[in-house]
């Protein structure tokens, strides 16, 4: 094999097999002065495997001379039909590739033929397409049927470069939506007995009737609910019966981001961007790509903030932090609250064309207290799914028990009585769940207790005083967790701590 310097010489001596080759390796050559992009060369290369795919050695030459400055794999092939394999055997982050070989071809059959094959073996896969000036037409049908870009010949080295600096991005931001993907089905799975939705109550019957009718249609959604209503499980009931139902569920907590993380959860962001963007994120908007979107908490969101959303969802299609070309998005809108509907009709609260775009189906989940014929139905199935879960005996529960569950205000709704089931299952050492099982103090006497009252522990006291103050600020900020842990002198996640806590 002959040395890299004696093959430099040869072909800058003699020139190359054709003028495109020849103005590409001369470009290499001078790079800095002629085109300049020699700071890109001063970075370190990009963690990007790249396969360039031409029939032409020259081409191949220059490709690799100048790709390998930046890239930190780059392989090339000149044999097309050894592509599938390498595909097969390889994980390659971009493929540039050619779209006539043949001698005299022009028409670009093979190109697109291979490109077939390509996505059929790796349908995260991304190709960049070499195309002369006449095969623009050619090359942008190429793109329908799944390439990412093209680039001319003769190309443009800076521009080359900008394109498959983006290819390997828009490979990594596929790679990490499907494994977002993945992760949200196996915790679908993971919670979908424990969090199936039970009720026969008419206002509970009316819900089932809207899941039903809105699940399939791909509208927007907006659920409204007290805390611990169930809105998230309505969110994964509709996901479960829509036509998405095998791509992504993944849930926002609007409520916790912070302002200035806003954006990159989001959007995403790219290396560089702020300080503590140390390498490339995609933004839970584009993750969530092809299925379901469920953003929660989403009365809490500031009005600055509301708009910027408001824009991605309009134009359906992101920015990321850094970025200067946005990303398509394609998902379905479901949006949850326990905001009232006065407080969203007010403008200093909630945008209304936010609200226009985010309810073209309105879910409201009625409280606990509202439907109490449930409560029965709920205890036996909690009850049934913790002594399962808790590997213990099927628990019973007493008439004694039933009634002062039954008469208990359950203000944290089925997520509290959840919580006071579970709790109760762990530590009940007979088969029978009396009323002393369940820690209800809080609220007053345990369930059914017709005694007079014992005396109440200190940290009981404080416990009632600390879950009273808490009610109070939600109720005094129309539930709006970042005024209340503010009027409390809490963060949002102390708050957060607190309310679990106490089952609100």
């Amino acid at each position: 094999m002959q040395p890299a310097c004696q093959i430099k010489r040869r072909v800058l001596s003699k020139g190359c097999a054709s003028p495109a080759g020849r103005r590409l390796f001369v470009g290499v050559q001078r790079r800095r002065t002629l085109f300049g992009f020699g700071h890109l060369a001063q970075r370190a290369p990009h963690t990007a495997r790249i396969l360039v795919v031409d029939d032409e050695e020259d081409i191949l030459l220059a490709a690799k001379l100048l790709l390998k400055r930046h890239f930190a794999s780059v392989e090339t092939l000149r044999d097309p039909a050894r592509l599938p394999e390498l595909v097969r055997r390889n994980s390659f982050d971009v493929l540039l590739l050619d779209m006539n070989f043949a001698a005299g071809a022009e028409r670009g059959t093979e190109g697109l033929a291979l490109l077939s094959q390509v996505i059929a073996l790796d349908a995260q896969a991304v190709v960049v397409l070499i195309t002369a000036h006449g095969d623009v037409t050619l090359a942008v049908e190429a793109m329908k049927r799944g390439a990412a870009d093209f680039v001319t010949k003769p190309w443009e080295n800076q521009r080359l470069l900008a394109t498959l600096i983006a290819a390997s991005n828009l490979r990594k931001s596929r790679l990490e939506a499907s494994e977002f993907r993945a992760r949200s089905r196996g915790l679908a799975e993971a919670t979908r007995i424990d969090g199936e939705m039970v009720g026969t109550s008419p206002a509970m019957l009316r819900v089932f009737q809207m899941i039903r009718r809105a699940a399939p249609s791909g509208a927007n959604v907006l659920i409204l609910g007290e805390n611990g209503t169930g809105k998230e499980l309505v969110a994964r009931e509709i996901h479960r019966h829509s036509k998405r139902a095998q791509e992504a569920f993944l849930r926002v907590d609007l409520g916790t981001l912070s302002s200035h993380l806003f954006e990159s959860e989001l959007f995403g962001h790219r290396r560089g961007a702020f300080t503590d963007a140390k390498q490339d994120r995609i933004g839970l908007l584009r993750a969530a790509s092809g299925g379901t979107l469920f953003l929660d908490e989403m009365g809490n969101v500031p009005l600055h903030l509301q708009g910027k959303l408001l824009t991605a969802l309009e134009r359906r299609e992101v920015t990321p932090v850094g970025a200067e070309r946005p990303e398509p998005i394609d998902v379905r809108l479901i949006c949850a609250t326990n905001l009232a509907p006065e407080r969203l009709a007010d403008e200093n609260v909630f945008r209304q064309d936010l609200l226009y775009r985010i309810n073209t189906v309105e879910i409201a989940l009625p409280p606990l207290r509202e439907r109490q014929e449930d409560i029965p139905l709920l205890l036996e199935h909690f009850i049934a799914i913790y002594s399962e879960k808790y590997n213990v005996p099927p628990k019973r529960l007493s008439a004694t028990a039933l009634e002062g569950l039954m008469a208990h205000p359950w203000t944290g709704n089925v997520r509290a009585l959840r919580h006071a089931i579970e709790r109760a299952v762990i530590l009940s050492e007979g088969e029978m769940l009396e009323s002393a099982d369940f820690s209800l103090a809080a609220s007053g006497a345990a369930p059914g207790s017709t005694a007079a009252a014992a005396p109440v522990p200190e940290s009981a006291r404080l416990d009632a005083v600390e879950r009273d103050a808490i009610v109070r600020a939600l109720e005094a900020h129309g539930r709006n967790i970042s005024r209340a842990a503010e009027s409390l002198g809490l963060t949002r996640a102390s708050l957060y701590r607190r309310m679990q806590k106490h089952g609100l």
